[in-house]
């Protein structure tokens, strides 16, 4: 009986993720400030107690939030690592992938809300910075595969930071502009990829 009640009971990652879950949909309503520890609990179906056994403060779901989308796009870059031949084939394979997670109006509520909060409180900002750092590092060991001998640094690291412009404003354009053909979006990404990658 003892036993039926442990492999019921959740794991520390499986409570962590509702956890994660529930944050996520309370900041995407009613925004970072808005989206209190009881509000988070109540829609985690948890106690406020409970909640801070797994996260010390808003700000650390925040951490959790940015490392879990970081451990995504990891996986997404070494697939496209993995993959023979040339990068750009590679990526344009994913291109109406990418496009259409930009547009999920859900994610770019959160990707909002949380790049909002970076702006007015250094210790977000400093997450946010953090897994910045980390993506440019990835993005930059992919692209690697087709720098070109006469770019210098300075030229390389601008394609790539360019690169994240336009992949962070379609972010943006989901909220300004959620009825953009994709596909059309996605053709015209490729070119412009192809052009910032030869």
């Amino acid at each position: 009986m003892a036993d039926e009640a442990q492999t019921a009971r959740p794991s520390a990652e499986t409570r962590r993720q509702q956890i994660l879950d529930a944050a996520c949909d309370q900041v995407r309503r009613s925004g970072f400030h808005g989206a209190s520890m009881a509000e988070i609990a109540k829609a985690a179906g948890l106690s406020v107690g409970q909640i801070y056994r797994y996260f010390e403060n808003k700000e650390a779901i925040i951490a959790a939030i940015v490392a879990q989308d970081l451990a995504e796009m990891r996986e997404k870059f070494a697939e496209l690592e993995s993959r023979p031949g040339d990068l750009l084939d590679s990526i344009s394979e994913h291109m109406p992938e990418a496009v259409d997670k930009c547009y999920d109006m859900g994610r770019a509520a959160l990707v909002l809300e949380v790049l909002a909060e970076a702006a007015r409180n250094s210790k977000v900002a400093a997450i946010v910075r953090a897994a910045d750092c980390q993506e440019r590092a990835l993005s930059r060991a992919m692209l690697e595969r087709n720098r070109k001998p006469d770019w210098s640094e300075a030229e390389f690291e601008a394609r790539a930071e360019m690169i994240a412009v336009i992949f962070d404003g379609l972010i943006m354009r989901a909220v300004n502009n959620p009825g953009a053909d994709r596909q059309a979006l996605a053709g015209m990404m490729r070119k412009t990829l192809e052009c910032l990658l030869s």
